[in-house]
């Protein structure tokens, strides 16, 4: 028998994205054939409003997860011996909109879209809020920005998408799609200290929107989702900063012409190709994952475009060399092999983000 890898899968509002939470949406589990990229029947954990994005505690024994709406939360789900999951706090998210989580040590960071505040909540060593945390229903620390872009139905305001941890664990950076900065924040032994400025500003419309960092830390690789290309920065530790060196199309060339609007959203890094999730606005198509080479110095190949056979691919994953992508208005999960072929598919309804489950 194939071993097989679990997932959890985080919903939208079964009717899309701004739509009323709480009407029958929630947190899923899926299992991945590790052998084949099968994937199993999926079941409903756990009804939860609008878990748009997910994360799981290193030791495994607590999921946590978004409540996308105004105002924000975020809930921590114990994860009980039979996979199931049991809510043990919710507290306020410290903004509108929470769309990313990020788990370092004893600390949940939450990154909230609409207002653009990065929440600070702090963990117990098990992975529990803290009692002052509960007891509050809120973040310890809470951090908004001001800013705006020359987008102007994007770019209004701050608008924070990703937050991110700096390979020497000294800084933690927020993208900000509507300042298109890369915002910078000191760790310390009790939380974040007072921000300390900006880590790299992208060019005008930009719109970061995702990030990931090289192994080795020398690059930093940033989706613009507004202009439609991913942005290579040079990062440089001492300083925590990043200087742009590099700007590739999020498809080929040929593929641009023909005049539809690419929106990218995830990127990660798998070995030597990055792999970025790419829509089409207004659903004309064709979605694609588009597969970058990773050169020796860093830089970028042009991209070589997948299609994904449907709308919205919100979130993407590498799991055991299977490509598993989250499409939210496909109302599906598809499995790629590693050169583009799908080989699994099944129906589950506003799928937001693709995340394994954690070892106990």
């Amino acid at each position: 028998m194939s071993a097989t890898t679990p997932l959890w899968i985080g919903t939208f509002p079964h009717a899309g994205i701004g739509t009323a939470a709480g009407l029958g949406e929630g947190v899923w589990r899926v299992d991945l054939d590790e052998t084949t990229g099968a994937l199993g029947e999926p079941r409903l954990v756990v009804e939860t409003p609008a878990p748009t994005f997910v994360a799981t505690h290193p030791g495994g024994r607590w999921l946590y997860a978004v409540g996308e709406s105004d105002p924000g939360s975020v809930t921590a789900f114990a994860v009980d011996d039979d996979g199931g999951l049991t809510a043990r706090a919710t507290v306020a998210s410290g903004g509108v909109a929470p769309c990313h989580l990020l788990v370092v040590d004893d600390t949940l960071y939450v990154a909230n879209y609409v207002d653009g505040v990065l929440g600070v909540v702090p963990l117990t060593p098990d992975g529990a809020f803290t009692p002052e945390v509960v007891a509050s229903g809120r973040p310890a620390q809470t951090f908004d920005h001001v800013g705006t872009g020359p987008q102007t139905d994007r770019q209004e305001g701050p608008h924070a998408h990703f937050v991110a941890l700096t390979p020497d664990r000294r800084h933690v950076l927020v993208a900000d799609l509507g300042t298109d900065e890369l915002r910078r924040y000191a760790r310390g032994d009790d939380g974040l200290l007072t921000p300390d400025g900006v880590a790299a500003t992208l060019g005008p419309g930009t719109g970061p929107r995702h990030v990931v960092f090289a192994p080795d830390g020398s690059r930093l690789y940033v989706a613009g989702e507004l202009d439609a290309s991913v942005h290579v920065l040079l990062w440089d530790a001492p300083t925590a900063t990043g200087t742009a060196v590099q700007q590739v199309p999020a498809v080929p060339q040929e593929e641009s012409a023909d005049g539809v609007r690419r929106s990218p959203s995830h990127v990660l890094l798998d070995g030597d190709r990055l792999l970025l999730g790419v829509r089409a606005l207004g659903l004309q198509g064709p979605d694609v994952v588009s597969v970058f080479d990773v050169h020796a110095d860093g830089s970028l190949a042009e991209p070589r475009t997948q299609p994904l056979g449907g709308p919205t691919p919100r979130h993407l994953e590498v799991v055991h060399g299977w490509t598993v992508v989250a499409l939210q208005d496909a109302h599906a999960l598809v499995v790629h092999d590693p050169h583009g072929a799908e080989v699994s598919r099944t129906g589950l309804r506003s799928p937001a983000c693709v995340v394994p489950v954690a070892p106990r």
